[in-house]
């Protein structure tokens, strides 16, 4: 039959909502990152000090184990809020690692191939594909952060010969909002210079500069002016001393150098709309045609 002698006729069928659409972004993305190697590597290696904070937990709470280790003071490890702050802050930085590596191959693939233009000219927006990628790595993220962070404090809980889980509530419910707030931030930085960038390798050491250089140059700003606002660009110092707070752990900082919560979050919340605007000016559906 001639092409010409087909009929066409507008889908009549069920559609799929608009929700349901960004899951499919969101389950090929998953894939995506654990179709790496390194990404399972990673992933590996961030559960590896969790098992040494759940038998630090076990020895706590187990005094033959104690008396078999040589320690016979009644209280051994202390496990609090300052224990399950070095717990977050561990798991972050394997977090800020898997972002570098995992963040680039979600969406600069994309970049680099022209593929943007026939994936938005399906029926999703372009805030569904980049919610979509978010998803993805937000999800492979919180893998490493919150969730191993919790099962400690529930396996603390379950081992506890003490009711110490609703005694310590707030350190789980402030582990959880400090690893949900890095996860966040980690997963929109990520996608937003991995959008400007087509080569994987430059885009991961590109986040890992993000985070480090503007710390340098902070430390240097607050030297030279010896003040303390040149910390606001030192990412990983304001997520430490946000967690802190957060978990009620005792405070690190001087009260010289210490940061106000409020100056903290404004900061964090400026250079998120930053990553946004970056998002939108660049996931767009064209195709640059040079020659």
């Amino acid at each position: 039959m001639s092409v010409y002698k087909l009929n066409y006729r507008a889908y009549t069928g069920k559609v799929t909502p608009m929700w349901a659409r960004i899951l499919v972004l969101v389950r090929y993305g998953y894939a995506e990152a654990w179709s790496s190697k390194i990404t399972v590597g990673i992933a590996i290696l961030s559960l590896l000090p969790c098992i040494v904070f759940l038998f630090g937990i076990y020895i706590s709470n187990n005094p033959m184990a104690r008396l078999m280790l040589g320690n016979q003071s009644p209280r051994g490890l202390t496990i609090d809020a300052e224990f399950f702050l070095i717990v977050l802050q561990i798991e972050s930085w394997f977090a800020l690692v898997m972002t570098a590596w995992v963040a680039p191959r979600l969406i600069t693939f994309d970049l680099a191939d022209n593929a943007l233009p026939i994936l938005l000219s399906h029926p999703i927006s372009r805030f569904g594909y980049v919610f979509g990628k978010f998803i993805s790595l937000f999800v492979i993220l919180s893998m490493t952060t919150w969730i191993p962070g919790l099962m400690l404090f529930a396996y603390q809980g379950y081992s506890s010969p003490l009711p110490w889980a609703l005694a310590n509530l707030r350190i789980a419910v402030g582990l959880w909002a400090g690893a949900v707030i890095w996860t966040a931030f980690l997963s929109i930085l990520g996608l937003a210079l991995s959008s400007w960038v087509k080569w994987r390798a430059v885009a991961t050491g590109i986040i890992f500069a993000a985070v480090f250089v503007p710390a340098g140059v902070g430390a240097i700003v607050s030297a030279v002016l010896r003040t303390r606002w040149g910390f606001l660009l030192n990412i990983p110092f304001m997520m430490s001393v946000l967690w802190q707070r957060l978990l009620g752990a005792p405070e690190f900082a001087k009260q010289k150098i210490s940061l106000p919560t409020t100056a903290i979050a404004i900061m964090l919340m400026l250079i998120c709309l930053i990553c946004v605007a970056m998002l939108n000016a660049r996931i767009r559906a064209r195709e640059v045609v040079r020659g």
